[in-house]
Order: C-alpha cells, then structure tokens, then sequence
C-alpha cells in the first residue's frame, strides 16, 4: 500500500491501470485498492478541472492519507532496521566461525 500511496503522491493523474503495471497487480486489483483507498479516506478522487474531458480523475492523498502513508514508512524502517540488526548478529558469528576454522588451519601447518 506504501508504494500505491508514494506513486498517487507523486502523479495524483495517474490511471488505475498505471498503478496496476508499476505495482505489479491486475487492473481489477488495483481498481479496487483504489477503491479501498477512497473508502477509507485516505485518498480524494477528483475531476480534472482543466480537461476537456471530464473523465479524467485525479487521485489525491487526504490528510488521514499523509498520515497513514507516515506509519507505513515508519514500521517498514522499523521492520528493517530490526532485520539489518540480525544480519549484523549472523555476520559477526559467522566471522568468528570462519575465522576460528581459518586460525585452526594456519596453527596446525605450523
């Protein structure tokens, strides 16, 4: 959802169709995630007032959009800074494994 809230922040013109391609989704889901969206106030359709033709819309981010679009992107740094944490973990003991296995070999070849 944090992509689909990043891509209307940064193209409110853009078509359903559009997010579907550059999110990867069917048209169908990304209509109804639009759908979604508006559903919960987090996004505002609206027509262009400057086109000649009145089908087009625009989709843009509510504040509860701005807002909720912020916790996103605050659990998933959260959730990948725990992650960067753990690998830190997994790369300090592999050091040490390896290391000790390497110091083991140059000793006995002594």
């Amino acid at each position: 959802m944090f992509r689909v809230f990043q891509i209307i922040n940064e193209n409110p013109q853009i078509t359903s169709r559009e997010i579907a391609q550059k999110v990867g989704i069917s048209n169908g889901s990304a209509y109804y995630l639009l759908i979604s969206l508006i559903d919960k106030d987090f996004v505002k359709l609206s027509n262009f007032k400057d086109s000649s033709q009145k089908t087009k819309y625009s989709y843009l981010l509510t504040p509860k959009g701005i807002r909720e679009k912020s916790l996103i992107a605050n659990k998933y740094l959260e959730r990948k800074i725990q992650i960067l944490k753990e690998l830190r973990q997994e790369i300090n003991s592999l050091e040490k494994t390896v290391g000790n296995v390497f110091n083991n070999k140059i000793d006995k070849n002594d």
